[in-house]
């Protein structure tokens, strides 16, 4: 038998081809971009900026991320809160963006973890979202970018994302107490049908700075207290407290019995604001949508019927900025 071309029983055939994780292929691993070295990374412990946070929080961050990572709790570095115990069916949300988390960072926004896709670039929105996350001890994990894209849906992120809290919603009856126990004559506000966060948002910090006490919204067909109501009320939602009520009739009807006179804001309304008799009383206000307004009979159950004098080309003003003037002229009123 002839030999040429090589030894009779030596295999002809290629060798393997490359194994799953090699990197070779059609299918080999794509680039993520640069990745910082350990000492360019704020967040790492061995950065070396002017900006460094202390060595203490880093291991407190470290310990609780590993904490969660095996099932346990650790009370490092927590302060016990004063909030109520949330609901169920509450859930952590995601800000995404280098302004939005920014802005929720400065806002001190309740937070549980800031997300750095490797290869961002660290510019001064990050820089800034690391050095406050850091001052606040918050956990900073590092993620390949399509891991966040994967958390986020596919959303736009710009390689960072804040995990903020859920809100801790108050009670109805807590309200009440904490309104008639202020000092001051009670004031409460209650939205009917606004959908809009930012509107609440805006309400919220209206309500706060025009020495409200509490807000309530329903549970159903409402804006809910989420990262956009949050930044919109720049901070104000962490120091009023927010009702969910199941029933708002029922709500008004239950602060009618515990001594409060209720108004409800309608383009149509009987009284004018300026003229308002029970601006002095202990008051519940309510707010309804711009373009619907109140329902009906949240209206029929209210003791006023309040309306704002707008000029006639205007037919209706935004729901924040009506919650605003009246709240404005109760204060005025009341002083």
């Amino acid at each position: 038998m002839s030999t040429k071309g090589g030894h009779p029983n030596r295999r002809k055939t290629s060798k393997a081809g490359p194994k799953i994780g090699s990197g070779g292929g059609k299918k080999g691993l794509a680039g993520h971009g640069r990745t910082l070295k350990a000492e360019d990374r704020p967040w790492h412990k061995s950065y070396t900026g002017d900006d460094k946070p202390r060595k203490t929080q880093w291991k407190q961050a470290k310990e609780r991320t590993k904490a969660a990572s095996e099932g346990r709790t650790t009370n490092i570095g927590k302060v016990k809160p004063k909030q109520t115990e949330r609901r169920r069916g509450d859930e952590a949300e995601l800000i995404l963006g280098r302004n939005p988390v920014l802005e929720a960072l400065r806002a001190k926004v309740p937070a549980t973890a800031l997300y750095v896709a490797f290869g961002t670039d660290l510019d001064d929105r990050v820089a800034e979202s690391v050095r406050l996350a850091g001052n606040r001890d918050l956990p900073i994990k590092e993620l390949a970018r399509r891991d966040l894209d994967r958390r986020t849906k596919n959303a736009l992120h710009q390689g960072i994302g804040l995990e903020i809290e859920p809100y801790a919603y108050a009670e109805f009856e807590d309200l009440v107490e904490i309104s008639k126990t202020s000092g001051t004559a009670p004031l409460l506000v209650a939205l009917d049908g606004v959908t809009d966060p930012r509107n609440l948002g805006a309400i919220i910090r209206s309500t706060a700075a025009f020495g409200g006490h509490g807000l309530i919204i329903p549970s159903k067909r409402a804006a809910s207290v989420t990262a956009v109501a949050w930044r919109t009320s720049a901070g104000a939602a962490a120091r009023l407290p927010v009702a969910k009520v199941v029933n708002l009739t029922r709500t008004i009807q239950a602060c009618q019995q515990a001594g409060f006179m209720t108004v409800a804001l309608d383009g149509g309304g009987d009284v004018d604001v300026y003229d308002l008799p029970v601006a002095t009383d202990p008051l519940l206000i309510v707010v309804g949508d711009e373009g619907k307004g109140v329902s009906r009979l949240v209206a029929e159950t209210c003791d006023h019927r309040v309306s704002i004098p707008i000029g006639g080309e205007v037919e209706s003003l935004n729901a924040s900025v009506a919650a605003s003037v009246v709240l404005a002229e109760v204060q005025r009123q009341r002083r």
